[in-house]
């Protein structure tokens, strides 16, 4: 799987964590920066890189870590066809999957362990999709985003 990865100065270590156990996985890590905890980044810059990259189809999927993965979460959203969801268990990992078909998982580095991460992290790539009733709520989700022009 081709994983678009990024994150702030805050959330740095738990994105160069999460990326190098990804490779180990045999997944391809497409890394979006900072380069170190050192290398101030507003969020958005980095949010709207990795977003666009999933919603392109250039990443089959999405990673952003900040401070709370709140800011990215908002950012991310922003871009037409990304599902982004914050997720602090591996419980919020499995429904956003499960059940909103999200495509890009953020987490925040200052309110979730990097072991934790790492759990969530395997559970949001490991779960699939289940559509049925699910994919008709997606589709609304959708229609919404498709349907906001101008407002």
């Amino acid at each position: 799987m081709r994983i678009a990865i990024g994150s702030d100065h805050a959330g740095f270590n738990g994105k160069k964590t999460i990326a190098d156990e990804l490779a180990r996985m045999g997944h391809e890590v497409i890394d979006f920066g900072v380069e170190s905890p050192e290398r101030k980044a507003d969020y958005p810059d980095i949010a709207l890189r990795v977003a666009r990259s999933v919603a392109s189809g250039d990443a089959d999927r999405g990673i952003l870590v900040c401070g709370t993965g709140i800011g990215m979460s908002i950012t991310a959203n922003k871009v037409r066809g990304v599902r982004a969801a914050l997720c602090y268990d591996e419980f919020t990992a499995r429904m956003a999957r499960e059940h909103n078909d999200a495509n890009v998982l953020t987490m925040g580095e200052r309110t979730t362990s990097i072991h934790a991460m790492l759990r969530i992290v395997r559970e949001f790539l490991g779960t699939e999709f289940a559509g049925g009733r699910h994919a008709a709520r997606v589709d609304k989700i959708m229609e919404a985003e498709q349907n906001s022009e101008g407002c």
